[in-house]
This record gives structure tokens, C-alpha cells and sequence, in this order.
């Protein structure tokens, strides 16, 4: 394989890796949910898999279509086919898929709401979560109490990769990324008052440990309806893409 065709490939997982299960907040490519890339001369054809059969419709479009939309942008990258794999709905969202026809196109009168809706609330939920995360390591390593941290500040967080995630949250919600802009604050960016930090925390405590244990959950039923193919939860890719 030249080294050509290894950096596209390398650009085309990465691009996969941009897409997140919208409930679970982590790439796609991590929770094991890309079966297989095939890159040729043509283009790319991905396939995906699901937990389960009958995950809910509208998540499992929207990361199909994510999933569609990224590897789009890859430089390059020719014809683009998404596929999902093993869903109860897997014809129609493929159909879908290959005619553009975007959410409601695809599922007309069942599509209660839109794609957006769904991507706000869900981005809300992980904004919530990763504050939650860098307040709580922010006492662990300071001793600060939660009845200190009222007006904390982002350039007061320390780097790494909690403080990293939020940042991104944040951006997705529409909330600025400022060093002197305050953590604690609501889905609206309006600030948490001092005396109601602990219930704030309380409550994103709670969102964080959801969405962890959804996830932790969805890799043990991945992993069992998975079992018994070559390679388990890994992605299979076949290059047939030679540099010119």
C-alpha cells in the first residue's frame, strides 16, 4: 500500500470519527458502529451497525446521514454510500440515504421532528455533561468546595481533554468559549446563581451518569449481537485505491 493510499484512508476514518451517537456523545468509530469502509477507485462505501434492531429511527438516520456528510468533505473522496446494517428500518433510511432525501423526505408523516430539534436537545445534554465533568475534577485536584466554585471561569479550568470536550460543547450550543466566560451556567448560557450550584450540579451529575451508562450498556449489547464475526467489533476496510 503506498503512502498515499494510507493518508486517504486515515482522512476517511477520521472523518467517520467527527460523527457522535447523539445520545451517547462519543464517535461512532469508537462505540464500534462502523462495520466496514471499502475505498476503490470510485469512492468510499461504508457500512454501519446498531446495537439493536430497532435503536430508535431518527438516531440511527442521523448518524447515517452524519456519517454521509462527513465523508463528503474529505478531499477527494469520489462517490460517497452509506449503509445501515441490520435495522428494522434499514431499507428505507438506505433509500433515503442514496436519493438525499434528507429526514422528513425519507420517513414523511412519521417524522415527528426534525433532525435539528433532535441534535439540540442532545447536544444540551452533553454540554451538561462535560461541565459537570470539569467542575467535579476541578474540586478533586484543588479541594475547592461546591459552594466555591459560584463564578468560575474557563480560563480558571486546566487544560486537558474534559476542558477540551467542553469547549466543543459549548461551541455546538452556541455558548462562548472565552477565557473570562462562566462554567456554570444553563442551556441558555444565563448563569447559575450562587445558591442554586449544588441542585445545577446535582442534576448534571446525573445527565453524565445516563449518558455513560447508555453507552457502556449499548457496548455490552453491540458486542453480544456481534459475537461471532471475523474481527468482532473491529472495522473491516479493504483499499483497492492505488495512488496515480
Amino acid at each position: 500500500m503506498t503512502a498515499v493510499t494510507t493518508s486517504f484512508e486515515s482522512e476517511v476514518t477520521a472523518a467517520l470519527a467527527t460523527v457522535v451517537d447523539p445520545e451517547l456523545d462519543q464517535p461512532i468509530t469508537d462505540l464500534g458502529f462502523v462495520r466496514s469502509i471499502r475505498i476503490d477507485s470510485v469512492g468510499v462505501t461504508v457500512h454501519l451497525r446498531l446495537p439493536t434492531s430497532f435503536c430508535a429511527p431518527n438516531f440511527a438516520y442521523l448518524m447515517a446521514s452524519d456519517a454521509q456528510d462527513a465523508l463528503r468533505r474529505v478531499p477527494g473522496v469520489g462517490r460517497v454510500r452509506v449503509f445501515l446494517d441490520d435495522h428494522h428500518d434499514s431499507a428505507k433510511i438506505n433509500a433515503g440515504l442514496a436519493l438525499s432525501a434528507g429526514y422528513r423526505g425519507t420517513f414523511g408523516p412519521e417524522a415527528e421532528e426534525s433532525l435539528d430539534e433532535l441534535r439540540r436537545t442532545f447536544q444540551r445534554k452533553a454540554h451538561t455533561a462535560a461541565m459537570e465533568r470539569c467542575v467535579m475534577a476541578l474540586l478533586k485536584s484543588t479541594g475547592r468546595t461546591v459552594e466555591e466554585v459560584h463564578g468560575l471561569t474557563l480560563g480558571e479550568l486546566p487544560g486537558g481533554s474534559h476542558k477540551e470536550a467542553l469547549l466543543r460543547r459549548r461551541t455546538d450550543v452556541g455558548l462562548g468559549i472565552r477565557p473570562d466566560d462562566l462554567v456554570l451556567v444553563d442551556d441558555d448560557g444565563v448563569p447559575v446563581e450562587a445558591e442554586a450550584v449544588p441542585l445545577r450540579l446535582r442534576f448534571a451529575r446525573a445527565v453524565r451518569i445516563s449518558v455513560e451508562g447508555n453507552a457502556h450498556f449499548c457496548r455490552g449489547l453491540l458486542a453480544t449481537r456481534y459475537d461471532d464475526e471475523d474481527g468482532g467489533l473491529s472495522t473491516h476496510i479493504t483499499n483497492t485505491r492505488r495512488a496515480s
